[in-house]
């Protein structure tokens, strides 16, 4: 098997079911996961993409290996199995308030050994993050991997993507993975979790002191965001929307700019930048995780402005 049949992007974790409390007694079942998310926002848009992770054989596995399969991701990456889903009940929506079951579920079986051979040779970009770095053993089994996938040449993006599991226990993750990223996504409220502490700026720079080399990708919501790179900082306001729903948004960035990078990669940061700007805002022009089509994509990129 070629190279070419092999996805060249594909995100590592978890695949897991919101369960959201819609009313009294009401609930709503939506397939999600951050690292899911990014491999079907990047199939959207255009790149070569798998998601790497093992999901239950049950009514939630079947939700999301149907709307996988309609993504056009490489399945043969996804594996089912006879085990638990993984769910996140948010009882709360404003402010969001949730918990995790996942007691010896399906994410926390994903064998790399079975994947198929070769794809290691053919993948240019991996990414990993979220709530798989922490559940174990899962999440030694893709620290090692995302260590022998740098060790090729692989480039790793990092999203550490804080959830209420990420205490102090997880530091030693992070130094990690930062060391290993050329890539590494965070937010204001990422910053804030990860390093107990409402001062944004020294955390950041705490971050970035990680590893000094990787590219860091700084979001702040509707307000703007910036990269630091090459030991420049580009800085932009996303497009004025009206916002319908921000589910799904700082996912559909982040796969705007790796999009970029795997599609442009003679561009810019700031053009980069621009791309993920836009990719974000598009999703929140309609309800759910809804990545914007490529017309709306560029109409919305040339919107973007870069502040001085």
């Amino acid at each position: 098997m070629t190279e070419a049949q092999f996805p060249a992007f594909i995100s590592f974790g978890e695949a897991l079911t919101d369960l959201i409390r819609t009313g009294p007694n009401q609930w709503q079942s939506v397939p999600g996961g951050a690292p899911w998310n990014v491999a079907m926002v990047m199939a959207h848009f255009g790149v070569a993409s798998a998601f790497g992770g093992a999901i239950s054989a049950d009514c939630f596995g079947d939700a999301m290996w149907q709307a996988s399969q309609r993504a056009g991701l490489d399945l043969r990456f996804t594996q089912r199995l006879a085990k638990s889903p993984l769910l996140a009940v948010v009882h709360e929506t404003h402010p969001p308030q949730y918990y995790f079951i996942g007691d010896d579920s399906a994410d926390l079986h994903f064998s790399i050994e079975d994947l198929p051979s070769g794809w290691m040779q053919a993948v240019r970009w991996a990414h990993f993050g979220c709530i798989s770095l922490v559940r174990q053993p899962l999440g030694n089994r893709l620290v090692a991997l995302a260590e022998r996938l740098r060790q090729q040449g692989v480039k790793i993006s990092y999203d550490p993507n804080f959830r209420n599991l990420m205490d102090e226990r997880y530091d030693p993750i992070l130094a990690r993975m930062a060391a290993l990223a050329d890539l590494i996504k965070v937010s204001e409220e990422d910053l804030r979790g990860l390093f107990r502490t409402t001062d944004e700026a020294a955390a950041l720079a705490r971050l970035r002191a990680l590893n000094p080399a990787a590219a860091c990708f700084f979001t702040q919501g509707a307000q703007s965001a910036a990269i630091y790179a090459d030991g420049q900082c580009w800085q932009a306001m996303p497009p004025k929307i009206e916002v319908v729903d921000t589910v799904g948004a700082g996912d559909t960035s982040l796969a705007g700019l790796l999009s970029s990078l795997m599609r442009q990669p003679q561009a810019g940061w700031g053009e980069h930048l621009r791309v993920a700007l836009a990719a974000g805002a598009g999703a929140c022009l309609a309800a759910g995780a809804s990545p914007p089509s490529a017309s709306v994509l560029q109409r919305l990129a040339s919107e973007v402005r870069f502040l001085a």
